[in-house]
């Protein structure tokens, strides 16, 4: 596991919990949380996945701990955040990434179920989180927090109404935090990623990931290994003024308006 200038973030003696880490961003961000020396807590709803990758982790000289958590579900967020007090004593960073959303349509052709289901992980999940996160941070001086945004909490998106909708509000809620929380020593923080280079984008056939990489005035989709190292370095001490802000990762697509 390397990541970029490693003692410029120097995460040795820290604990962080990462829900949504199973794979994609979270998986990188998980590695390069524990190549810096954090003891990292996975959680998503994909135990089998979480497991691999505590493994990888804890061979490649890391320390993780898997635990299934369902981000919909009020007592398995508590749970998760009982379980890294068990086992590590302390919690001191987070980064939530999980997300759920509905396909494509306009905004009159969306159910209240596609709604609620947004709504359950991506505003309702995300309080969730920071509460009991904030909870534990506070009992050992501070900490700090990333939530998962998307440039689509920045834009309208069309066709995506009601996920456009929960992201504008992950960063409603990350900066009203960030202010209640600043002079407790507890930093949030938001990414905002535009086309990363997941997997639902990689199973996409050529033809159509050509105009994605295009409508980027960089003129590639980017990696999850760049949105990781953002988060590491928005967790770090090296971002010990940076609270209440949202980070883009999109290779200047929002900057030309798209």
């Amino acid at each position: 596991m390397t990541t970029t200038n490693p003692s410029a973030l120097a995460l040795s003696g820290k604990v962080a919990v990462l829900i949504g880490a199973s794979r994609g961003i979270g998986a990188a961000t998980a590695k390069a949380l524990a190549a810096q020396g954090a003891s990292v807590v996975v959680a998503a709803r994909d135990e089998a996945a979480l497991s691999r990758l505590a493994e990888d982790i804890t061979r490649a000289g890391g320390t993780a701990l898997a635990v299934r958590t369902d981000l919909s579900d009020p007592a398995s967020v508590e749970e998760l955040v009982t379980r890294t007090l068990t086992r590590f004593g302390r919690l001191d960073l987070a980064f939530n990434n999980a997300a759920d959303g509905h396909m494509p349509a306009p905004l009159a052709d969306l159910s209240v179920d596609d709604l609620d289901r947004s709504y359950q992980v991506n505003v309702r999940g995300f309080f969730l989180a920071m509460k009991h996160e904030v909870n534990a941070m506070l009992k050992t001086g501070g900490g700090a927090i990333v939530n998962m945004a998307s440039t689509a909490g920045l834009t309208g998106v069309r066709g995506m109404a009601g996920y456009s909708a929960t992201k504008h509000a992950i960063i409603g809620l990350s900066k009203s935090a960030a202010l209640d929380y600043a002079e407790r020593g507890v930093r949030i923080n938001v990414v905002a990623p535009g086309p990363i280079l997941t997997d639902r984008i990689q199973a996409l056939p050529e033809e159509r990931r050509a105009p994605i990489a295009r409508a980027v005035p960089m003129g590639r989709i980017g990696k999850a290994d760049e949105v990781a190292h953002t988060v590491a370095w928005l967790l770090s001490d090296a971002a010990a003024f940076v609270t209440g802000t949202t980070v883009t990762i999109d290779g200047g697509r929002l900057a030309g308006g798209a």
